[in-house]
């Protein structure tokens, strides 16, 4: 069951003091297409430009791509807050006219792929993405790339109010520069817990301090600059042959071949068998296509034998939570559902 966060004024008023406000002048317009229960959606575009005063317009059906790219012309909006999903809709669902007001794209919830900023470059070349990372336990922002300072495929600098650490999954200890490990938080933007749960504590003991474990997988370069880069979410990896396996990572190199039409989201999902031993990777898509196909795209990539697809699994459509996310637990069952015990 999903999880209740309750956050504090004094947690999204402190985000919102994080935010990097100098991005914004009195001439911009927002559009906020993200839902409210999307905690994004609420501190970003809900909260925030009640807070500034700055001029908003509001579409309620984010997946209406259409229609926010002719708001985009008629309103004149220069900055939009999104998913990549849904950027990808409104890029492909519209002209460079209907988007030329536009200067900034401001996305998280997912990692935004190349190939959606190499579509956004082409249909806006006025307009720059900054890319951030959130979590709605930390209402929602933790990092954010400067607009004066984009490096693609990071997600920028650990706003001010948090302390933060990077952990080895199996040690526990500090994992050091340009290794991936644990992303660790405290700060004033941390929610106190989840309500009425009864499950395992979300904090975890560090440095004698009691810290928020993320779930995330983060890496920090050698440089000074304190850019870090995002390696995935803990559960959307599997250990096969004594590696770490990122799904998304494989999800990326696919969804450059297997591509959707006309902004209908995304049409390719990658998913695994729980067995702990041998653990089977399934590709869910919505196009014709097949297992050789497929893998001979994971090696041309780079990718080790260990990423290849075991199983593809043909669906009508990828379906998607309301935020715009893939719905993997949904992937999940079904997927359970298809095998039999032994293979689950």
């Amino acid at each position: 069951m999903p999880k209740a966060v309750p956050l504090s004024h004094k947690n999204i008023l402190t985000n919102i003091r994080d935010t990097p406000l100098t991005v914004l002048s009195e001439n911009d317009a927002l559009i906020r297409i993200l839902p409210p229960f999307h905690s994004f959606g609420i501190t970003v575009t809900t909260v925030l430009p009640l807070c500034t005063g700055l001029r908003t317009v509001y579409h309620t059906n984010p997946i209406e791509a259409p229609v926010i790219a002719r708001m985009i012309k008629e309103y004149k909006v220069s900055i939009i807050v999104g998913t990549p999903t849904f950027l990808s809709g409104i890029i492909q669902a519209s002209t460079k006219v209907q988007l030329r007001p536009l200067r900034l794209a401001i996305i998280g919830a997912d990692k935004c792929p190349d190939a959606v900023h190499e579509a956004f470059k082409e249909r806006c070349p006025q307009a720059n993405i900054i890319e951030g990372y959130g979590v709605t336990e930390c209402s929602p922002i933790v990092s954010v790339t400067p607009e004066d300072y984009p490096k693609l495929n990071t997600i920028g600098r650990i706003l001010p109010s948090f302390e933060y650490r990077i952990v080895d999954v199996d040690t526990g200890k500090n994992a050091g520069k340009n290794r991936a490990g644990m992303l660790l938080l405290r700060g004033a933007s941390v929610f106190d817990g989840y309500l009425n749960y009864d499950g395992d504590s979300p904090f975890v003991e560090y440095e004698g301090k009691k810290w928020y474990r993320t779930g995330d997988l983060v890496m920090e370069g050698e440089g000074a600059d304190g850019v870090l880069v995002f390696c995935g979410r803990l559960k959307r990896f599997v250990k096969l042959g004594g590696e770490m396996i990122s799904l998304p990572a494989i999800e990326e190199v696919l969804s450059n071949h297997i591509k959707s039409d006309n902004g209908e989201g995304p049409v390719i999902a990658v998913e695994a068998t729980t067995a702990e031993e041998t653990p089977e990777l399934t590709l869910f898509t919505a196009r014709d296509t097949d297992r050789a196909t497929v893998n001979n795209y994971i090696r041309d990539a780079g990718l080790s034998a260990l990423h290849n697809i075991r199983r593809v699994i043909k669906t009508d459509e990828i379906p998607l939570l309301g935020t715009g996310k893939i719905d993997y637990r949904l992937l999940r069952e079904r997927l359970n559902r298809d095998l039999g015990p032994a293979q689950k």
